[in-house]
């Protein structure tokens, strides 16, 4: 999936190779069609276990944590721990090694993928089940009292690592920073370099703001929470603050960096073979360049000028490592929303545009793709999960302004679909079939924003079950596009409107119903979200973009998912109760949902009424790019005429 060598920029962010894990696989099953292969972990566990066990080390258990040094979520190939060491390579989890025992910990978008790649050295835990605890409870109430439980102090965030800390306090256990990295020591020669790619700016035509107006919005903000620095340490985060980009990690166009902006200074730690001089002249006089390897060098030196009595505070993010905390010392540390984080939530008008032009572009590319398949199905064309995507990928890369993939397109058929972060293998994955379900979770980067859409179709015939089902989701989906709600509503209060379709049913589905996604930056953003867990509690604001994604998976059958992109704007409304004002989304994913899978004797008046009027909208933008396209303008004809 990723590649650690060297790429120019003007390559896409997706690369096809071998894996670089260097492993021994065995235990062949199924997948739908397509084969899977479980790791063998038994071997580096027994390395591991040998480590952990040492005198320098002398630790009872291991916590392995999916994230990298800046809490990424999409990992570079020489930081992926976790999967390493269990085979497991989804995305959200954490491992925990005992010296007799190992555990994966995950969410229900994985249940299915972990069952089928942990083998039988490791115990799946399925968290948010009843009665399965989260990591940090599994080794502050589960281990033997008097544990030592290792951690890499770089992985962990601060206020994870001080929560267990004071949980195993009372079992008399303690959390161990480790000076070594023992999964780095099992994986030895094997693990992949890092990638120290080119960086490059994004001209104020894309991002809409200066680096040097951004920075003077953080200042102000430190000043008005006195406040003598803070800590940039996400990556995303840094690439926003200076309009710079990368490729250092696939899908996402980011750098390895910190940074640190004081009142007076904004220094920038990156490898400085990355930084060019283009790179030197964008940024200026006002920012400085450090090398990335002198970051915790200069945290520890910046403290050591406080005095305690002075009551200095630098500000950390709530994902910040315990490293950072304890470099610039715990009397110091301030822990809360990084500035940063919160400032890029909000796109300008600039982006906004951005990404009203590019999902209208994608769009464009998605109603190709879906005609051309739906053409070769019907000529009876053999066509693998994998090789349609690649033809996907094709025509979104004739795109303007496309950069690259955002994320493994995620095309999946019948029983795959059901899987919620399902990969087809590039090598044998399964064939699609005209009389399964058939689902596509793609998106794509572009200089001018990000896109990710998911639809749903089916080819042949389908089932009532399926549609009845497919309508639920639809309805759902429609309930969170045509919202309305006053400002300082969280996710968490909106999610069930679109499970309440579903549960109408007895149905629902194991992730949440939308993510922020950044403006040509990652897939994943937050702080916003919609989601059923109660930590969903930012506060919805304008200029917010969001993820409407409800679904439902039938294990073993079929896969449901409806994703559009949504906007947050200011509504209208007749009233304004309180003096709150009202918010409402702008959907601008442009592409028809399959009208072959709804039921429409479900749709209420309203609904068949926003179906025809969203396909209107469809089908008004998206023709006149599809022109030259006979094929692609009929098929859009045909599934956005009214229901």
């Amino acid at each position: 999936m990723m590649r650690c060598g060297f790429r120019s920029v003007s390559l896409p962010f997706r690369y096809i190779h071998r894996n670089h894990l260097s492993i021994q696989r065995f235990r062949p099953f199924t997948m739908g069609s397509a084969e899977v292969l479980r790791v063998n972990t038994t071997q580096r566990l027994r390395v591991l276990r040998e480590l952990m066990a040492q005198e320098k080390y002398d630790v009872n258990a291991l916590i392995v944590p999916s994230e990298d040094q800046h809490s990424s979520e999409y990992l570079a190939n020489c930081d992926k721990r976790r999967a390493f060491i269990s085979g497991f390579d989804g995305s959200a989890g954490c491992a925990v090694v005992t010296k007799e025992h190992a555990y994966l910990f995950t969410d229900g978008r994985y249940f299915l993928q972990a069952e089928q790649q942990l083998d039988d050295n490791w115990t799946l835990m399925k968290q948010g089940l009843r009665d399965v605890p989260t990591w940090q409870e599994f080794v502050s109430k589960r281990l033997e009292t008097e544990s030592r439980v290792g951690i890499d102090p770089t992985l962990i965030p601060a206020s994870d690592a001080e929560s267990v800390k004071k949980s195993l306090k009372g079992r008399q256990s303690e959390l161990v920073s480790l000076s070594e990295n023992l999964v780095d020591i099992v994986w030895g020669t094997d693990r992949p370099a890092r990638s120290l790619n080119h960086v490059f700016p994004l001209p104020i035509k894309f991002t809409g703001q200066s680096h040097e107006d951004k920075l003077a919005v953080v200042r102000k903000e430190l000043e008005s929470k006195k406040l003598v620095a803070t800590v940039v340490n996400a990556l995303d985060d840094v690439a926003w603050l200076f309009n710079l980009r990368g490729s250092d990690i696939d899908y996402n166009p980011v750098f390895f960096a910190y940074a640190v902006v004081t009142a007076e200074s904004a220094i920038l730690f990156a490898h400085e073979s990355q930084i060019d001089d283009i790179v030197r002249e964008h940024l200026g006089p006002t920012v400085k360049i450090q090398p990335y390897e002198s970051f915790f060098p200069y945290l520890r030196e910046l403290s050591s000028g406080f005095e305690k009595s002075s009551k200095p505070r630098v500000l950390i993010s709530k994902q910040a490592s315990l490293a950072i905390a304890d470099a610039i010392g715990k009397d110091f540390a301030e822990i809360e929303l990084s500035i940063v984080t919160n400032l890029k939530s909000i796109k300008n008008d600039v982006e906004i545009s951005g990404f009203r032009e590019c999902h209208v572009r994608d769009g464009a590319a998605l109603v190709r793709y879906f005609a051309w398949l739906e053409e070769q199905l019907h000529n009876g064309a053999v066509l693998s999960e994998s090789g349609a995507a690649d033809q996907l990928e094709k025509y979104r890369s004739e795109l303007k302004h496309f950069k690259g993939l955002s994320f493994d397109t995620i095309s999946s058929t019948g029983p795959n679909a059901a899987i919620i972060h399902y990969k087809p293998s590039l090598t044998d994955s399964a064939i699609i079939k005209r009389d399964q379900i058939y689902l596509c979770d793609s998106g794509a980067q572009f200089l001018d924003g990000t896109t990710d859409v998911t639809r749903t179709w089916h080819f042949g015939t389908p089932t009532p079950e399926e549609k009845r089902a497919f309508t639920r989701v639809l309805q759902g989906h429609i309930a969170i596009d045509t919202a309305v709600f006053p400002r300082e509503t969280t996710g968490f209060m909106l999610d069930s409107w679109a499970r309440r379709p579903l549960w109408k049913d007895g149905l629902d589905y194991r992730h949440g119903t939308g993510h922020g996604v950044g403006s040509f930056l990652n897939v994943h953003e937050g702080p916003q979200g919609i989601s059923f867990r109660i930590t969903s509690n930012t506060p919805l604001r304008a200029g917010m973009t969001l993820s409407n994604e409800p679904g439902y998976y039938e294990d073993g059958k079929y896969g449901i998912r409806i994703e559009s992109i949504v906007i947050i704007r200011e509504a209208e409304t007749p009233n304004n109760f309180g003096q709150k004002g009202y918010l409402r989304f702008e959907n601008v994913t442009m592409c028809p949902i399959h009208k072959n899978l709804i039921d429409v004797s479900l749709l209420e008046a309203s609904e068949k009424a926003w179906v025809d009027s969203y396909h209107q909208e469809v089908y008004e933008k998206l023709l006149p790019l599809l022109a030259n396209d006979l094929r692609a303008t009929e098929w859009l004809k045909r599934e956005t005429s009214p229901l």
